[in-house]
């Protein structure tokens, strides 16, 4: 009898043992977008001046899973980009007459960013309960981050209730490049009689002496808290609410960004101003965003996504964001959904627009990311999905294919839309 006992008790554990795999097979995505704007209120000159910038992003994630309850993810990107408004940190290339609202061709007209990030994800036994950390690296010509963090979520309520928590830590360096025509005013440096100026002529204020001094600190920390709640309220209605802090600290000032003063004379080179100072933005900034999601499933064929978020800073800001998308399934495999987004913000405490300034502030900028407006963005989506990947690229089965579109527009004269694709494959 207790042989017996013991070898029933045995096979009770095997049976119990056995548990659905977090992720059944390796999944490949792979992601690309081409994204273009424009405007006149370039922060490279003051607030004024061509914002045209196109970019080209490629970026590829795959998830391995290690076992029954780990999955690992490496995410790796490559962002190019062509900017008219960056080129303008050296304006007098000598390929054309120096302008705010002209390209030039000096170095600082294209730059690559690169990405690389990795995430590990553990699942207890019985799912209700889910670990993760994660990695990242990221760099561009002036600009070095490196991050990590992770994050814990539980399940509960028979999987009907999830609350999480998240956490991370970004270290960042600058390279600090300056506009051109400030560097012969840096501490030691000979002002006007640089050979910088040596073949230019200075109209308006011939008389420049701006203010400018390099910074000394060239790191920024951020540093990360959110938390998160989701509800099944229903059949066919899903609620959740967000609630994230974020605290920077260090150069929050972008080096290459140009003021110009209410009270001092303009001073010019061939059509371009120059600058009277750069930005100079506290060393410190606070961040909370709250927000919730409701989604309402109709019926088979239709999905309504709304989500709200508000958003507040220490530097003055207060925003809201308030987006619609409603997913509608014509086949079992396409599905389109049309999208709008509002966005509105106040002005930051230390922007003024071109000229606005004083020299006897402290904190300036003429970034109008930092100004007060608001934006719309319409969009529109397709997708393609087939669960039984019938269509195959070597050992990958083709899950699906989505591409989406949306044009964004500012009150200001700002303009900008992008375009994504995304394929999503399975191995074999």
């Amino acid at each position: 009898m207790l042989c017996g006992a013991g070898y029933a008790q045995q096979n009770t554990g095997a049976t119990n043992s056995y548990k659905k795999r977090v992720l059944e097979t390796t999944e490949v995505d792979f992601l690309s977008s081409y994204y273009s704007q424009n405007g006149d209120n370039a922060a490279v000159t003051g607030g004024i001046g061509t914002e045209e910038l196109t970019d080209v992003t490629g970026t590829i994630i795959v998830s391995v899973p290690l076992n029954d309850d780990d999955i690992l993810t490496i995410d790796a990107g490559v962002s190019a980009y062509t900017s008219a408004s960056s080129s303008n940190v050296d304006p007098f290339d000598g390929s054309e007459r120096a302008d705010a609202f002209v390209a030039s061709t000096g170095a600082s007209r294209s730059d690559v960013w690169t990405n690389l990030s990795g995430i590990y994800t553990h699942s207890s036994d019985d799912r209700n309960t889910m670990y993760s950390g994660n990695l990242s690296v990221s760099s561009e010509y002036d600009y070095f981050s490196f991050g990590f963090g992770g994050g814990l979520t539980k399940l509960f309520n028979k999987k009907n209730t999830e609350v999480s928590i998240n956490a991370n830590i970004f270290l960042d360096t600058w390279t600090p490049i300056y506009p051109t025509e400030l560097r012969p005013f840096a501490s030691g440096a000979n002002g006007l009689d640089n050979g910088f100026f040596s073949n230019k002529t200075i109209t308006g204020n011939t008389d420049y002496s701006p203010t400018f001094e390099k910074f000394t600190d060239e790191t920024r920390n951020s540093y990360s808290v959110g938390l998160g709640f989701s509800q099944i309220l229903g059949k066919n209605l899903q609620g959740s609410l967000a609630l994230d802090f974020v605290k920077q600290d260090g150069l929050l000032s972008t080096p290459f960004q140009r003021v110009y003063f209410a009270d001092v004379a303009d001073s010019f080179i061939q059509e371009f101003q120059l600058a009277d100072a750069i930005e100079q933005l506290p060393d410190s900034r606070f961040k909370v965003a709250g927000g919730g999601r409701l989604n309402w499933y109709i019926n088979e064929s239709v999905v309504l996504r709304s989500y709200y978020r508000y958003y507040f800073d220490d530097w003055g800001i207060n925003s809201h964001t308030a987006s619609v998308e409603m997913p509608i399934k014509l086949t079992d495999k396409i599905t389109v959904y049309p999208s709008y987004r509002f966005y509105q913000q106040s002005a930051a405490d230390y922007f003024f627009g071109y000229e606005e300034a004083f020299s006897t502030d402290t904190f300036y900028t003429s970034d109008y990311d930092l100004s007060k407006y608001s934006a719309n963005q319409f969009g529109m989506g397709v997708s393609y999905t087939d669960i039984f990947t019938k269509m195959h690229v070597w050992k990958l089965g083709l899950k699906s294919i989505d591409v989406k579109f949306y044009k964004y527009d500012r009150n200001t004269t700002f303009s900008s839309s992008i375009l994504t694709a995304g394929f999503k494959f399975v191995m074999d």
